[in-house]
């Protein structure tokens, strides 16, 4: 299976880290991305690098590059989709168009609806369920290669009993785990992920954001929530690398000193690393806010629940990409308590 062709469709941050780190294990690899990305990468080539200080370059003409989707999964083996939830569809309506129908299709994506949406829109083609727990941020040095810098630690993940994938996934620098149960990891990771709105409301990097204990105290409630939700529907959420969801809260709600004790591997990160849905504001970008804190809000209403806190950040979030500045915590917990005041039943008259 080495020889497969692998292609990463929706080659951006996540894409190019993960494309590039295979390509450099030799690989064969092509990368479906924008036009002005490919252009840059054409002329001036690839860098990755990482936590672990590996620093690696694909020279220009060293990657296989198209912007045509048709060109890009004529001779797919595996397709690993990493575009933005809101693309889920067309990505899949193109997939279906040009890929051999003998392509595997895996999901590295962000989410619970994406694997499901892949695999109503794809019934007869091999949709694997996938998970990228880490953070790459990019930047472009004037008349250098791209950058994309993996920030934070942790392995691909995809489901158990694809040995041959798995294999050919696992290289340096992209280490790739197998597990039993990604849905229910997907939403482990989904609850991690509710801080990649309160850190594009915040304007902070991530590593000060989590160090300040006004914001850590939000993101313990928005977890809090969601995990009422998720208990309420049945789900189990297994530990994702090494720690269980229902133990964070608790941790994040510590003071700042017991925190950074604590919490040490969770403020491993680059002190200038921001999340992906405060790079998609800051770019003018949609967000995922609708497929993060919104998979809560349909969840709590299949059980009869609301989340006034995930509504809130949706809102807040919406806010921002039509231009509205960044928030203080403050301001979120008087637009959370405002939501709560508002989804209380109105008393009777006496």
């Amino acid at each position: 299976m080495d020889n497969t062709r692998i292609v990463v469709a929706g080659a951006g941050s996540i894409g190019c880290f993960v494309g590039g780190s295979l390509a450099l294990a030799g690989r064969k690899v092509r990368l479906l991305l924008r036009p002005r990305l490919n252009d840059r990468v054409q002329v001036a080539g690839l860098r990755l690098t990482d936590l672990d200080d590996r620093d690696r370059s694909l020279p220009p003409g060293g990657l296989d590059l198209s912007t045509d989707p048709a060109e890009a999964f004529a001779d797919a083996g595996v397709i690993l989709v990493t575009v933005k939830s809101g693309d889920t569809r067309e990505m899949a309506r193109l997939i279906a168009e040009h890929a051999p129908a003998s392509a595997i299709v895996v999901s590295l994506q962000n989410g619970v609806d994406n694997v499901p949406l892949l695999r109503e829109q794809l019934p007869h083609r091999s949709v694997v369920a996938g998970m990228v727990p880490f953070n790459v941020v990019q930047s472009w040095p004037e008349g250098a290669a791209p950058r994309f810098h993996r920030c934070t630690s942790g392995a691909v993940t995809i489901e158990d009993g694809l040995d041959r994938l798995r294999a050919l996934l696992d290289v340096d620098g992209l280490p790739c785990r197998a597990h039993p149960d990604m849905a229910g990891l997907a939403w482990s990771k989904l609850i991690l992920n509710l801080n990649n709105a309160l850190n594009a409301l915040s304007g902070l990097p991530l590593r000060e954001e989590l160090s300040r204990r006004p914001w850590r105290l939000l993101l313990a409630g928005q977890m809090t929530e969601a995990l009422a939700v998720t208990r309420r529907s049945g789900l189990r959420l297994p530990k994702i690398e090494g720690v269980s969801p229902a133990m964070i809260p608790h941790i994040l709600r510590l003071p700042d000193v017991l925190f950074g004790i604590v919490a040490r591997r969770m403020l491993a990160i680059d002190p200038q690393a921001t999340s992906s849905m405060a790079e998609d504001l800051a770019a003018g970008r949609r967000t995922e806010a609708d497929f993060l804190q919104g998979a809560v809000v349909r969840l709590a209403a299949t059980q009869g629940m609301k989340a006034p806190m995930a509504e809130t950040i949706i809102a807040m979030v919406a806010e921002c990409e039509n231009g509205a500045r960044r928030w203080t915590p403050d301001e979120v917990v008087r637009r959370v308590a405002d939501a709560r005041d508002d989804a209380k039943p109105t008393p009777p008259p006496s």
